[in-house]
């Protein structure tokens, strides 16, 4: 079995800030953009937890090259950091560092937040590296409350504002997944959807039984119609998902069927010369690749 090349060299090694240099120039108004000022107030409060990485030493001028880190560069340089830890590449191939991010989802937050709190961080320090206001901590660690299990499920590799949820537990847990059900098929997670969703709900399906505020500029009349095409949308979605794989499996030997049927020289020649609108139509059901089409 062929051994992994590491592309890089595992220990760090403290490099003097002066002697890295940028690959790049960075955009400009960086320092005043909310990115910048959470990275610098993580270090500052945590320290550099993610070394940079750099270029082996250019023996003659004694710089290394940065290859990813330079929003960290430009927060230590700010802070007054002598050295900092690099991880030196064996390549001075930039791509491979950072340049693919899978953004944290919002509930693994939520759980690494709680984890810290558990383990004696205080939410205030916490806001702090962050550089955000301690509520907003409060909230994502309050962020499941409330929230079935099979709701949480559903929306455990989303991104979303934590008020989103304090809509959602005002429901009973069978709304709650019918709603958040919704929310992902159509890919639009976002507050303004829950509220709406949660004003549509009837009073039977809310935890305390009582209907919320209606939404501003909406009358009772186009509430009332509002709730009515909302329960149509559910049983229409319920069946559609009942019927996709079918639906899909019909799709796949339909046009397995048609390619067949246009090879043959005759068949087509016919309904070039017979049936040109059918024979445009069985095209079209070629050219479709799935159903969104």
């Amino acid at each position: 079995m062929t051994g992994v090349t590491l592309g890089f060299v595992p220990e760090p090694l403290f490099v003097p800030v002066i002697c890295i240099l940028p690959s790049r120039k960075t955009p400009a108004g960086i320092a005043n953009t909310r990115k910048f000022k959470q990275i610098r107030s993580s270090i500052e409060e945590v320290g550099l937890i993610e070394p940079l990485s750099v270029t082996a030493v250019d023996h003659q001028s004694g710089h290394h090259m940065l290859l990813d880190g330079h929003i960290r560069l430009m927060a230590i340089r700010e802070l007054g950091f002598v050295d900092a830890p690099c991880l030196v590449a064996t390549d001075d191939e930039a791509y491979t560092y950072n340049n693919r991010i899978n953004r944290l989802a919002t509930i693994q937050e939520h759980y690494m937040i709680r984890r810290a709190i558990d383990r004696g961080v205080s939410p205030e320090r916490l806001a702090k590296a962050l550089s955000v206001d301690v509520s907003l901590i409060i909230k994502k660690v309050n962020l499941l409350d409330g929230i079935c299990p099979e709701a949480i499920d559903l929306l455990k590799d989303r991104q979303f504002s934590p008020e989103v949820t304090r809509a959602i537990r005002k429901m009973k847990p069978t709304r709650q997944v019918e709603c958040v059900d919704l929310m992902v098929a159509a890919n639009n997670i976002s507050v303004a959807y829950a509220e709406a969703l949660l004003v549509a709900t009837p009073a039977t399906r809310l935890v305390d039984g009582k209907k919320p505020k209606k939404l501003t500029g909406i009358t009772q009349e186009q509430m009332a119609k509002m709730e009515r095409e909302m329960s149509n949308l559910q049983d229409q979605y319920k069946g559609v998902e009942q019927t996709y794989g079918q639906d899909v499996l019909n799709l796949v030997l339909a046009r397995g069927f048609l390619t067949r049927l246009l090879e043959n020289e005759s068949v087509f020649k016919y309904l070039s010369n017979r049936q040109p609108d059918l024979l445009q139509e069985f095209r079209s059901i070629l050219e479709i690749t799935s159903l969104d089409q």
